[in-house]
């Protein structure tokens, strides 16, 4: 297997610059999922890292081999990488074993090693028993299990994939992803993966790379992305957050409907206080910020709330056994248990507390 360098790396078509400069080593048997919004430049790193397109600047290796960059380049068919993309991209007329047989068909190995490699992989993708169905007799997890054991046969150094679950409803995208992560352990391969779903990097990822408009933000693992962003756009992208902006001076931060709360930093005059709505805690009796109980949804294992503050809407999200203990329009206090304090208007780098 191996591992991929990026130096310096930039992408512009014309006078667009869509890639800003980066740099990060990805390690062998690691799993980097490039994050972000429609295009942040995501896919467009991973087509460079395959090779369907060309680094500006800045060169790309595999291993100690330079493939992009320092006017060399290595075509995608002779870097070895598997691919899978967001369409299913199996041959219509082709069976299971066919379609996952064809790469190395191409490479011409032997009828005795297809045949011991092809159902290989088939087992650890769990289509032993599709054999030989044809791809209109498969569910749309089945064909993308299909298109997974197609990268891997060939026994790729690197295996990119490109939005894949995008195309499979919820419960089945949730079931993948899983499977995913357990082939990439069990081959010990490294993984790039391209998505927009932030739930979908969390679970898989041994680290994300959150782009935006072309610049990546923060490269660090789940837990930090989500408990330390470094910015208000990383804090809004991943997962669900509420924002309270108000001015900080000595010893509190004043709110614009003229409520306040404890703060221990030494910065002053604008701030953007960001609090997860699981952070969140209602009480009747005492707490930071007293608010009016306008909505409460129960959706079984959450009690889902929106508490207004002086005109602004913050979300609650309770235990679902809470449901219906307050009643709607009740004055509550909300208490914070992590909350994220932000210099100036949020969309600067810095954080200033955590």
């Amino acid at each position: 297997m191996s591992s991929i360098t990026l130096n310096k790396i930039t992408k512009s078509y014309g006078n667009v610059q869509v890639i800003q400069e980066f740099s990060n080593v990805f390690a062998d048997k690691e799993f980097v999922t490039l994050l972000g919004p429609s295009g942040c430049g995501k896919t467009t790193m991973l087509r460079m890292i395959a090779g369907f397109e060309k680094p500006t600047t800045g060169e790309i290796k595999l291993d100690d081999v330079i493939v992009s960059g320092s006017g060399k380049f290595i075509p995608p068919n002779e870097r070895n990488i598997g691919m899978v993309f967001q369409s299913y991209a199996v041959w219509p007329h082709m069976n299971v074993f066919d379609n996952v047989a064809y790469p190395l068909k191409i490479q011409k190995v032997s009828r005795n090693e297809i045949k011991q490699r092809v159902e290989n992989i088939l087992e650890s993708v769990h289509l032993s028993q599709y054999i030989s169905r044809m791809p209109n007799e498969l569910s749309g997890g089945q064909q993308q299990r299909v298109a997974l054991g197609r990268a891997l046969v060939s026994n790729p150094r690197v295996l990119l994939l490109d939005e894949p679950l995008s195309n499979l409803d919820a419960k089945l995208r949730e079931s993948m992803r899983f499977e995913i992560k357990d082939v990439q352990k069990k081959f010990g391969i490294t993984v790039v993966y391209v998505t927009h779903d932030q739930t979908e990097a969390m679970a898989m990822s041994d680290r994300i790379i959150v782009f935006n408009k072309g610049v990546v933000q923060q490269v660090d693992t789940p837990m930090n992305i989500y408990r330390n962003p470094v910015n208000q756009f990383v804090a809004d992208f991943i997962g669900k957050i509420n924002f309270l902006h108000g001015t900080a001076s000595e010893g509190k931060i004043e709110f614009s409907g003229g409520q306040s709360m404890f703060y221990s930093g030494d910065k002053r005059g604008q701030v953007v206080v960001a609090v997860r709505p699981d952070n969140i805690t209602m009480r009747t009796d005492k707490g930071v910020l007293r608010g009016t109980l306008t909505q409460a949804y129960y959706l079984g294992d959450v009690n889902d709330c929106r508490v207004d503050i002086d005109g602004t809407q913050i979300r609650v999200i309770a235990a679902g056994h809470t449901y219906g203990q307050i009643a709607i329009a009740s004055k509550i206090w909300l208490d914070f248990d992590e909350y994220l304090v932000f210099e100036g208007d949020g969309t600067d780098q810095t954080k200033i507390l955590s």
